[in-house]
């Protein structure tokens, strides 16, 4: 095996065949990502609190009572032997670089972590860590609560992307709108932005298939986005409904638990499981499982117990199959093929080749059951609740241009909330807008600041009169706005200020009283069920005529504007920090060692201040996230950029928010960021003459 890099240190490999190309990247991102796939492979155990301390129980915990390993194995048992030989064998890869690639990262000798064992299961386990809450089904209890405060009206209200969901854009262009004839597929998957980055620049060249893309770290192959010179994909969010929580009556027979289910009361499995903490106490966990699943809210004691039913952990399938299967493919009749195989989560895929064929499709496993079950948790002991088989996947033809973007279109018989549809109508407003697209012009998509989310704000400030003058002057300022949320714009840091404002006074105001305390569910799902972030997202229904029974939305804009035009003291209203890049800045996650602090950090890393400016919003084609009436930072957003040419792979471009290499201080961990900040795309070079040899790595 041969290992090459580029100018951004972006490692390409050759191999005989592809099991050994598994084992070299495996081995490489050992080396360029030890801590990174080291933390992701604690989390998936539930064992991170041991180096991560106290703040990391909560996962760990969950991830216990989930059985997210233990669903890992089972999944890993029924692959067919082809498959498992290849995941085995970029496993032996990673276990063989982890040495090197602790030794050159200090968190480690700080968190008194050595390189660990990876079983042959470990990556469907940190595949299961990262997307078990990738389809939100904590949602289903804000629901509940809601439903228990509001009455079951009130859902409706907050039917909008989640605070803490995960999306994507996803555009393709057939040939007939490109400057070379042929199709164009581009994107950025907007995920929570993380220090080193979730997606790894990769390229896998071996005499069956050569392949460049974006590889999760401690997963094998390009699963999300890839490009084989012959064909390439990409996948948005389907945003669909695929996990059901169901309310369990529990009770202890002697050492034993049972659960009453549709056939009275059956016996659960239980054991106990004990979490270690850096710098804290051991936590006990109970773990229970029933017929429908493990119980991940509540126990025997409790007053309310809740199990949760997932796909992987029902059919112990997860979908690994389809990852060999797209590094083969050619054409989209391939990738087709392949995606039939995927499991989670559900994903809306575009394809294309070099032959002119086009693929728009849903890919995944959504149970058929009660639409009751999408929406709110369920009596466990009612029969109607059960699954009863599997939804077949919906597709779409392709003519001119496929648009995705989490909205709800082609996946909208499988989900409950979708993301409002601005980012998609605004993309395929810019793409009817012009012809000749090249792979390079697609940066002008990506970076797209309008917002047509600031439409029902800024309609009722128009109708807002009697005003004192400084109230006047920066309504009339925020009519006059171009809606685009560019970094340098103080009427973008106006807007923001404005929309902050009114968001807290919402969230305080007595219609929205009941739902002020959150209710007593475990910690990891806190973000799903605050009050504030809730209203961010849904402030455009909120703000609709009669929304919600004594909420008076102009009263309330007015009071707001008053608040922020009140003078110099809110320096929203001018001077350089009203701009909107001042308060809205990369602030990605970064898992640190629990005996870090301040005054004694590892050396060459980066301390914990939010980055550079960003341009963009939530609903903008830039989708750099914030928590309106919370933070303006942005934790959310493109955690990769992407544009595939199909008429000269070399020809297309690509770009991460920090770099290729997961070490601090090590010279690529963060020299893509400038880049990404800019909205440029770096181009894929793929001529191996141009690149450069690691003879030691």
């Amino acid at each position: 095996m041969r290992l090459f890099r580029d100018q951004w240190g972006v490692p390409h490999l050759r191999a005989a065949d592809p099991d050994e190309l598994a084992y070299a990247q495996g081995r490489v991102t050992a080396y360029d990502r030890a801590w990174q796939i080291e933390v992701e492979r604690h989390r998936s155990l539930g064992a991170s609190a041991a180096f991560l301390g106290p703040e990391a129980v909560p996962w760990d915990r969950f991830a216990r009572q989930a059985r997210l390993a233990d669903t890992a194995r089972r999944c890993h048992a029924r692959l067919d032997p082809a498959t498992a030989s290849w995941v085995g064998r970029y496993v032996a890869g990673v276990n063989a670089g982890l040495a090197a690639g602790v030794a050159r990262d200090p968190r480690f000798a700080t968190a008194g972590l050595d390189a660990g064992r990876w079983e042959p299961w470990t990556p469907l386990a940190i595949w299961l860590a990262h997307h078990v809450l990738f389809a939100g089904f904590p949602s289903k209890l804000w629901r509940e609560h809601l439903t228990r405060q509001l009455g079951p009206d009130a859902v409706a209200l907050f039917h909008a992307d989640a605070p803490v969901s995960s999306g994507s854009n996803g555009w393709l262009l057939a040939g007939g709108r490109t400057a070379t004839g042929a199709a164009l597929l581009a994107g950025d998957p907007h995920r929570y932005l993380e220090d080193p980055g979730i997606y790894q620049q990769i390229r896998l060249a071996c005499p069956a298939y050569d392949v460049v893309g974006l590889a999760v770290p401690g997963i094998p192959g390009i699963g999300h986005f890839g490009h084989t010179g012959e064909v390439a994909w990409a996948i948005t969010n389907a945003m669909a409904d695929y996990q059901d929580l169901y309310a369990e009556r529990l009770r202890r027979q002697g050492s034993d638990v049972e659960a009453y289910g549709p056939d009275g009361w059956q016996p659960t499995r239980t054991h106990a499981e004990t979490i270690t903490v850096a710098g804290g106490e051991p936590v006990e966990v109970e773990v229970v499982e029933t017929d429908r699943g493990p119980v991940v809210v509540g126990g025997p004691e409790s007053a309310e117990a809740i199990s949760l039913r997932y796909p992987p952990r029902v059919s112990g399938e997860l979908g690994f199959a389809a990852l060999p299967a797209l590094l083969r493919a050619r054409t989209v009749a391939d990738v087709d093929a392949a995606v039939e195989h995927w499991v989670e989560p559900v994903n809306v895929v575009l394809a294309a080749d070099t032959a002119g064929g086009l693929l728009h499709r849903v890919a995944g496993a959504v149970p058929a059951r009660p639409s009751a079950n999408g929406v709110r948790v369920v009596p466990a002991w009612e029969p109607r609740y059960a699954w009863s088989g599997w939804c077949s996947m919906p597709r779409a033809t392709v003519t001119e241009v496929a648009v995705m973007a989490n909205e709800r279109a082609l996946s909208a018989s499988l989900g409950v909330e979708f993301a409002p549809p601005h980012r998609a109508r605004r993309i395929r407003e810019l793409l009817d807008a012009t012809a000749g697209w090249t792979a390079e012009r697609m940066a002008d998509v990506h970076t797209d600041t309008y917002s047509a989310a600031a439409g029902p704000l800024l309609a009722l400030l128009a109708g807002l009169e009697e005003l004192p003058t400084p109230a006047v002057a920066l309504r009339d300022r925020l009519l006059r706005w171009d809606r685009r949320m560019a970094a340098d714009s103080a009427d973008a840091g106006a807007f923001a200020a404005l929309r902050a404002d009114l968001v807290r006074r919402i969230t305080a105001h007595p219609a929205l009283a009941a739902l002020a305390d959150p209710p007593a569910y475990p910690e990891v799902f806190a973000p799903w069920l605050a009050l504030t972030p809730r209203v961010g997202t849904a402030l455009n229904a909120l703000l609709a005529p009669d929304a919600l029974p004594g909420l008076d939305a102009p009263a309330l804009v007015r009071a707001a504007l008053l608040e922020v035009a009140g003078g110099d003291r809110d320096p929203a209203v001018g001077g350089e920090a009203a701009r909107w890049g001042t308060r809205h800045r990369f602030a990605p996650w970064r898992a640190g060692p629990v005996n870090v602090v301040a005054d004694n950090p590892v050396p060459g890393s980066r301390g914990v201040d939010a980055g550079p400016e960003l341009d963009g919003d939530h609903d903008c084609v830039l989708a750099t996230s914030s928590v309106p009436g919370v933070t303006d930072l942005c934790r959310r957003g493109p955690a990769a950029r992407y544009a595939w040419d199909l008429a000269r792979r070399e020809n297309s471009r690509w770009v991460v928010p920090l770099g290729a290499d997961g070490v601090p201080g090590a010279g690529h961990d963060d020299d893509q960021l400038a880049a990404w900040q800019r909205g440029e795309l770096l181009p894929i070079v793929t001529d191996w003459d141009k690149l450069t040899e690691e003879r030691n790595g």
